[in-house]
């Protein structure tokens, strides 16, 4: 569409470190999705939106309205909203697709714009190494364990995993993640492995942490979206070039 735009984000960690400090970082994240619904074609929210998040059968987390209600408004207006699943909230079934009108993304997905292919997943799990994630990661999707933990009472399992989310890398997240270079970035490797039988234009994750834009090849780049706890980064494509930016 003339004029409009692609949006990116991922990472916001809501809930972390603690109440006081989430609301602060979700009514700045209102304020920028209230900006770009000025002029988006499609709005893309690349994982780990919560630091916990579990759906009971009849509950769901306390909080968050403020986001809920902003992205349910933006759909409302016949903008496209994808979520990810990302490894903090696996647990997403339907009530988010049914309630806010988004679509729910598990795995990687391939898009087109304007000419431009772009590849699009929150980035857990993916490049080599990581193997004691890629285990626990195969626990947190069985539908086994899933089950299990829906029986535990919410009072007990959302204030449990609060407790657990106390000790995680977005609770305790200084400003100081570094570039570990191009053969230590588990997914610039990941995106090289995909470009030697596919091209894309772009490939766009988050859970990294870290801001970065990194050159593949003469046509290819790896954009890590950051997060909002540090960096408040956002990625933007006009349908000519993409572009990695801070929300001040």
């Amino acid at each position: 569409m003339p004029n409009k735009k692609i949006y990116f984000a991922s990472d916001f960690h809501l809930g972390a470190p603690n109440y006081e400090k989430s609301i602060v970082r979700e009514k700045l994240i209102v304020k920028w999705l209230d900006e770009v619904k000025q002029d988006a074609q499609e709005i893309y929210l690349m994982g780990d939106l919560f630091d916990f998040w579990f759906e009971y059968k009849h509950a769901i987390p306390k909080g968050f309205t403020r986001l809920l209600g902003k992205i349910a408004e933006i759909t409302d207006s016949g903008i496209p909203v994808s979520l990810f699943i990302g490894n903090h909230d696996v647990w997403m079934f339907d009530y988010l697709e049914k309630e806010l009108g988004v679509t729910i993304h598990r795995n990687a997905i391939k898009r087109e714009y304007n000419g431009k292919k772009f590849y699009l997943a929150h980035g857990d799990g993916l490049g080599p190494g990581d193997y004691g994630y890629k285990f626990i990661k195969k626990i947190f999707h069985n539908p086994i364990c899933q089950w299990l933990f829906a029986r535990l009472h919410p009072n007990f399992g959302i204030g449990m995993a609060h407790y657990w989310s106390k000790t995680s890398r977005a609770s305790n997240a200084p400003k100081d993640e570094q570039f570990k270079g191009d053969e230590n970035e588990w997914l610039a490797v990941f995106a090289k492995e995909i470009l030697k039988n596919e091209h894309f234009d772009y490939f766009i994750f988050g859970h990294r942490h870290l801001p970065l834009d990194i050159k593949l090849s003469e046509k290819s780049r790896y954009i890590n979206l950051g997060e909002w706890i540090n960096y408040n980064t956002y990625a933007v494509f006009d349908g000519e070039k993409l572009e990695l930016k801070e929300y001040k």
